[in-house]
């Protein structure tokens, strides 16, 4: 892939709903992608279109929402008007996108509403490459030709410093089992909050945590950490809890985990399904040692692969999202 993979990316378009995106919240992920492939994209962006292998498309769903969206109307028509009038002006401009129907073509999106956003045009919902943080494959998400993308929430654009200089594990145990803080909302946390909130000190469940208590430092000093659904399918604690080295328990309903392609998650995460909430404790307690220790390994060996450098370095987040858009385009006959 390093050596052969060419993406040229769209100049059309006008800044912040195009060539920009947040890189300061939740949706880190959306613009620091743009900003990374937009700034000179290494070896792999291309002037030159007609040598590329795909085509990426970059416009901010998330900036959609804050400059298009008109607050409480749940109204994603501007949206998806948007996206057809970008698609509209490159398929005219562009002979690339009539030529295979957008399927050698990409967008990415963290915002819950990307794929909401990406229906403005047939073709790109059905056909094209659609990186998204809502990675729900009950809701149309197809790992076959989509990708799913981890949710980072990076505040002021920073991992923590508690994530970043983690005490030794030979010489500082992690005293809780699991962990979990988080407001009720989705059709999941009800239940883990209904089954274990404030029930038994080994698992730290929280709806909000007390002023005395501090997120990131309670990852650190538990060997399980919770990551439920809420409203959609990902969540940031995924991430935060592999940058913390605390073992991920994902519970979500038909959530396509990110690199799934190349990453094995039974190898460094739990996967327990809704229905066994109320025998969660039962389940981690029932990890042995050793097991623990594989998974454990595990998180740390694949934590590089989740990490936001910048400059990008070889193996981490921006080339992992690379890779799965590459995969996909090897399976396009043009």
């Amino acid at each position: 892939m390093e050596r052969k993979f060419k993406i040229y990316v769209y100049e059309e378009g006008e800044v912040p709903i195009v060539h920009s995106g947040p890189c300061k919240d939740i949706y880190t992920i959306e613009g620091r992608f743009i900003s990374e492939i937009e700034r000179d994209g290494g070896r792999f962006r291309t002037r030159e279109a007609r040598r590329a292998h795909v085509y990426f498309m970059p416009f901010s769903v998330a900036w959609m929402v804050k400059y298009l969206y008109k607050p409480l109307t749940y109204d994603v028509t501007p949206l998806k008007h948007f996206v057809s009038d970008y698609v509209k002006v490159i398929s005219t401009k562009y002979p690339f996108w009539n030529r295979t129907q957008g399927a050698d073509h990409f967008m990415l999106a963290c915002h819950d509403w990307g794929p909401h956003a990406s229906r403005g045009n047939p073709h790109l919902y059905n056909t094209s490459i659609r990186v998204l943080c809502n990675a729900n494959s009950s809701e149309g998400f197809n790992p076959q030709k989509d990708v799913s993308l981890p949710e980072i929430n990076l505040f002021q654009g920073n991992i923590s410093p508690k994530l970043l200089s983690l005490p030794p594990a030979t010489t500082t145990p992690r005293p809780h089992l699991a962990f979990f803080a988080g407001g009720l909302h989705g059709p999941i946390r009800p239940i883990l909050l209904r089954h274990w909130k404030h029930t038994d000190p080994d698992l730290q469940v929280y709806e909000y945590l007390p002023d005395d208590l501090d997120y990131y430092t309670l990852m650190v000093q538990s060997k399980f950490c919770l990551c439920p659904s809420g409203h959609e399918v990902a969540s940031p604690r995924i991430v935060e809890a592999i940058y913390a080295e605390c073992v991920p328990v994902i519970l979500s309903k038909s959530y396509v985990l990110p690199f799934s392609d190349v990453l094995k998650w039974e190898a460094f995460s739990i996967q327990v399904e809704v229905e066994e909430i109320p025998r969660l404790k039962e389940v981690l307690t029932a990890v042995s040692r050793d097991e623990y220790g594989r998974l454990i390994e595990g998180v740390k060996a694949v934590k590089r692969h989740f990490v936001l450098n910048r400059p990008p370095k070889r193996y981490d987040v921006f080339h992992m999202i690379l890779h799965s858009v590459w995969l996909r385009r090897l399976n396009l006959k043009l």
